[in-house]
């Protein structure tokens, strides 16, 4: 489907090359490149389990590989991917190299996860993971987004859909983790999502100029515990079969991150909150949602 005519975009650093996609540089210190990155490496499972059981309606996959020669870094789509039982990625060289010699169009190549920086599938005409490419694409504007958009031909480019594992081991696999609890209305998993001491820490170093004692914030602690287990029981838990998420991402420290989440629902609205994360002991869970 000529796909890789497609993928690049962005008004500085332009490289032309006679009939191959343009080349649109992106820094590697930019934060929502190095996200987007990121992001794919943490949710390449997803891309793995639909390549082996495609769903309706799949009909293309790629992964995006970091390439290195001699201290020269270039980013290359590669088709027909497969994995091989050690998680080890093959595929086909999509695109003429520029700045390494190590590997050329249409040739095979095998790399370990730690190279992709990208993966894609299209879904009924619609772009599931192409994480590097929604990075392009949101510096874009006026015109410039325009002319991007008409170069994707048919392909949708919506908010997405981020599949994070559900666990303690990134921000979003705990949010997804207590959403998880709620679907099920088990009041006890929701809870052992929670962090009641950090959010009562924060929430009193927010409002009080006061110095505060650890016998504070466990008395605080607690009461927005029996808070949260009496407004769940109060309204019911909110529920999230069949809703689309989609993440970012602010660190406030290395321990606290603020997570937009942007929830797409099936009759197409739309809703997004920030929610408060907090790592301990090497375990993120979920605090009170940012004002």
């Amino acid at each position: 489907m000529g796909i890789f005519k497609k993928l690049f975009g962005k008004k500085d650093n332009v490289r032309k090359r006679e009939g191959n996609p343009n080349v649109y540089d992106l820094p590697n210190e930019n934060d929502r490149m190095n996200w987007a990155m990121e992001k794919a490496r943490l949710t390449l499972h997803y891309f793995e389990e639909c390549l082996q059981n495609p769903k309706g309606g799949q009909e293309y996959f790629s992964i995006k590989a970091r390439i290195e020669d001699n201290g020269k870094v270039e980013h290359i789509w590669l088709t027909d991917p497969s994995f091989d039982q050690e998680g080890n990625i093959f595929g086909v060289v999509g695109n003429e190299p520029i700045d390494v010699q190590t590997v050329s169009l249409d040739q095979k190549i095998g790399i370990t996860a730690d190279f992709v920086s990208d993966w894609m599938i299209i879904e009924n005409a619609r772009l599931i993971g192409g994480y590097t490419i929604r990075a392009i694409r949101e510096g874009m504007q006026g015109d410039q987004l325009k002319n991007f958009d008409r170069s994707l031909g048919d392909m949708i480019v919506d908010e997405g859909e981020d599949y994070f594992v559900p666990n303690f081991e990134t921000p979003e696999g705990a949010i997804l983790l207590i959403e998880e609890a709620y679907d099920n209305n088990d009041i006890d998993k929701a809870i052992s999502c929670k962090n009641f001491q950090k959010e009562a820490e924060l929430m009193l170093n927010k409002t009080l100029k006061i110095e505060i004692d650890a016998a504070i914030i466990d008395k605080t602690a607690e009461v927005l515990k029996l808070s949260f287990m009496k407004s769940l029981q109060d309204h019911g838990m909110p529920k999230f079969e069949g809703v689309k998420r989609a993440f970012k991402r602010h660190f406030v420290s290395e321990e606290h991150c603020i997570v937009t989440e942007t929830c797409i629902y099936p009759d197409g609205g739309k809703s997004s909150q920030k929610l408060n994360t907090f790592r301990t002991n090497n375990q993120w869970k979920v605090l009170s949602p940012e004002d």
